[in-house]
């Protein structure tokens, strides 16, 4: 047998041994249940759990004319109860964030929202009642205030196509992904005053490199792990970056199953979540290019396994967009394009 040959055998043992210690999940089909008569939802921006297991899921009411004809647009923000029963929904069209964006809860469980084709992020309490906005709907921040505009990636008071948003659990501070039009990590105090930014757009070579602090397209999702440090989908560069509180790089978590050469026009690395175990064993990158969740290792970056494919049965994902995970590690998955469903996977033994 050639040296290559036993190098592959051994790297296929090892990759195989990985995938056993991994979590693995099956597809809930009794999740969620039914809307009331006549709603439907258009493309779903996002997905989020609170500390009781209500899930949320943030509704684009872009359906289409034909759908119009024999169904009604649902509210842009549903909730549901651990058992997918439809418990509250609300949201004014005409004030919700236009293309509404990633949705996250603070320790308080309000929900916070954007939208990635306007200039805002808001929070709303757990009944539905707007308490805060940051920045002006419709005004971005670009040189014209408009989506014509090129984007200035400075403002202190608007964003510009915001993507996701977490809030630390210690003090209220706001962080924001502000990526569509923008190329920065946004902070903001619990009043929305602003506190601190970093990112800039990367070239092509920086993406290649891995280089800190650079996004190649898309900064497409933000998160915050027990320990307080920041973990940033840089999605067209395949890769999440990962930060301390004040914006110091500290490693990269790579994830190269895109184009051979970076920057990846769709992206792996779409949005992420944690295992519920103390340590945050896991990380769970939804894989939005390749249509699967990854599951990797936390501590060392290493990818342990996938589950999903490309599909429209029950268990597969199109345009698998964001993902969340409920207190008992049930992993909630929310679709947009075409896919326009949230489906929920449990952990199986």
């Amino acid at each position: 047998m050639s040296k290559m040959s036993v190098i592959g055998m051994l790297l296929g043992l090892a990759l195989a041994a990985a995938a056993q210690d991994a979590p693995k999940f099956a597809v809930d089909p009794s999740w969620p249940q039914p809307l009331p008569a006549g709603w439907i939802v258009g493309q779903l921006g996002g997905v989020c759990v609170d500390s009781h297991d209500h899930v949320v899921v943030v509704n684009r009411r872009n359906i289409t004319e034909e759908e119009k004809e024999t169904s009604q647009q649902a509210p842009p923000i549903l909730m549901f109860d651990a058992a997918g029963t439809l418990v509250n929904s609300f949201g004014d069209p005409n004030v919700v964030p236009n293309s509404i964006h990633g949705c996250t809860f603070d320790r308080d469980n309000n929900v916070w929202v954007g939208g990635n084709t306007d200039g805002i992020i808001q929070k709303y309490s757990h009944e539905g009642k707007m308490l805060m906005q940051i920045g002006t709907r419709g005004l971005v921040d670009s040189t014209d205030g408009t989506q014509k505009g090129k984007p200035l990636n400075a403002a202190h008071d608007r964003l510009y196509n915001p993507a996701g948003i977490v809030v630390d659990p210690g003090n209220g501070d706001i962080y924001v992904s502000d990526g569509y039009g923008n190329r920065r990590v946004v902070v903001f105090d619990k009043t929305g005053k602003f506190l601190r930014q970093w990112g800039r757009q990367g070239t092509a070579q920086e993406a290649e490199d891995g280089a800190p602090g650079v996004f190649s397209h898309y900064v497409h999702c933000i998160n915050m792990s027990r320990g307080g440090l920041i973990y940033v989908c840089d999605r067209s560069g395949d890769r999440v970056e990962v930060f301390d509180k004040e914006g110091k790089f500290l490693r990269n978590i790579w994830i190269r199953t895109g184009t051979p050469k970076l920057p990846d026009p769709r992206g792996t690395v779409w949005w992420v979540a944690f295992s519920r175990d103390p340590q945050e064993k896991y990380l769970y990158v939804m894989n939005g290019r390749n249509e699967v969740v990854t599951i990797v290792e936390n501590e060392s970056g290493k990818i342990l396994s996938t589950f999903g494919r490309p599909g429209h049965q029950i268990g597969d994902f199109t345009h698998g967009h964001t993902i969340a995970v409920d207190s008992k590690g049930n992993l909630y998955v929310a679709e947009t394009d075409t896919g326009r469903r949230v489906q929920r996977f449990q952990p199986v033994n």
